[in-house]
Order: C-alpha cells, then sequence, then structure tokens
C-alpha cells in the first residue's frame, strides 16, 4: 500500500511517546497535574504494569497538598521490566539530580542505559523524561512484595482512558519513610 509505512519499520515495536496534554481527568480529580497524568497514561499505553506510591498516589487518595513526581513500583516479571526499560530509553531517560530537580528536574548527561535488573535493585531510580518526572521505585530491605501491593491497591480513574492501581496509604508511607531516611521503618513494642 503506497504511504502505509514507509520506513519499512515494524511499528509495534515503537514505544508510545509522552502526549501533552492528556485526556481531561475524571470529575473528582481535576486537581491533578496534567504532566502527572500524561505520565501515568504513557505508562499505561506502553503496557507496564504498577502500583503507583508517592506524591501522586496521595493526591489521587485526596492529599491536596502533595506535590511531586509519579513514583511507581513496577511488576517484577521479565516481561513488564522489558517494556519499561525499552519506553525509557525510547524517550531517552535520564537521571535527575538533585541540583535540578528546582529547575523542573532535568536530567543531566547522557540518556541511561537501562537494564531490567537496575529496576529491581535496592534503591529508586529518579527519572527524568523530557519535561516529565519519573521515579522507580526500587526493592529496599522490609518493602511489601509486588503482590502485597497490588492486593492492598485501589484502581481508580485518572483519566478518560487510564485507570491505575494506587498503593494503601500504609505503603506509600513506607516508601516515602525510605526516601526520607534510606531505611526500612521499623516497629517496636516497648513492655512497661
Amino acid at each position: 500500500m503506497p504511504g502505509a509505512n514507509p520506513s519499512h519499520m515494524l511499528l509495534r515495536n515503537r514505544a508510545p511517546q509522552i502526549v501533552d496534554p492528556p485526556a481531561p481527568a475524571g470529575a473528582p480529580y481535576e486537581h491533578l497535574s496534567t504532566a502527572s497524568v500524561a505520565v501515568v497514561s504513557w505508562l499505561a499505553e506502553a503496557h507496564i504494569d504498577f502500583v503507583l506510591v508517592g506524591a501522586f498516589a496521595r493526591r489521587l487518595r485526596g492529599e491536596e497538598s502533595a506535590s511531586g513526581p509519579v513514583a511507581i513500583v513496577p511488576a517484577p516479571y521479565g516481561r513488564n521490566l522489558d517494556r519499561l526499560v525499552h519506553a525509557l530509553t525510547a524517550l531517552h531517560a535520564r537521571e535527575r539530580t538533585s541540583v535540578l530537580a528546582g529547575v523542573g528536574g532535568q536530567g543531566t548527561g547522557q540518556p541511561l542505559k537501562l537494564k531490567a535488573e537496575h529496576l529491581v535493585g535496592p534503591r529508586r531510580l529518579e527519572l527524568s523524561i523530557g519535561a516529565h518526572t519519573l521515579d522507580v521505585e526500587g526493592r529496599p530491605d522490609g518493602a511489601p512484595s509486588y503482590q502485597a501491593l497490588l492486593y492492598e491497591s485501589v484502581r481508580m480513574q485518572v483519566s478518560a482512558a487510564t485507570a491505575v492501581e494506587v498503593a494503601a496509604p500504609e505503603d506509600i508511607e513506607f516508601y516515602e519513610h525510605v526516601h526520607r531516611t534510606g531505611v526500612a521503618p521499623q516497629i517496636s513494642v516497648a513492655r512497661l
């Protein structure tokens, strides 16, 4: 067919692009950042399985003062991690630096050369994808399993075309605590 695919490249292997502005958020979610909704919609379009944690999850759960990047815990199985690596690589994801976080959080240096193993390590990857930000949570000691996160999560509609799993408040707080302190929260019982 003339003009159908002049580059002769298979289109099914192309990663989706982050589209700005995204479809409008549903009725109770007009307060959501359009950039965050765009990132979440992009992840869903790339068929990434994840649970939202962090500031955007807090906003979805009603904490309107929460601000920060979209933070996710990706499903740890191979194909999902490969899709996430492919999507991030296709959009030239870069690691954010704290110095530039106040200036839009732009990444510095060369695009990351990610592998699936990088996404399941113990540390959080703070990424910049153009003007958008995304944190991929690692697997710190004491972290709940992905299945436990998913079991306790709630599915929420963030746009007309996108619904996501949002972690339970205690799981969101777990990742926030690890990010603030570098260690998992400890519960101790004192007997008097």
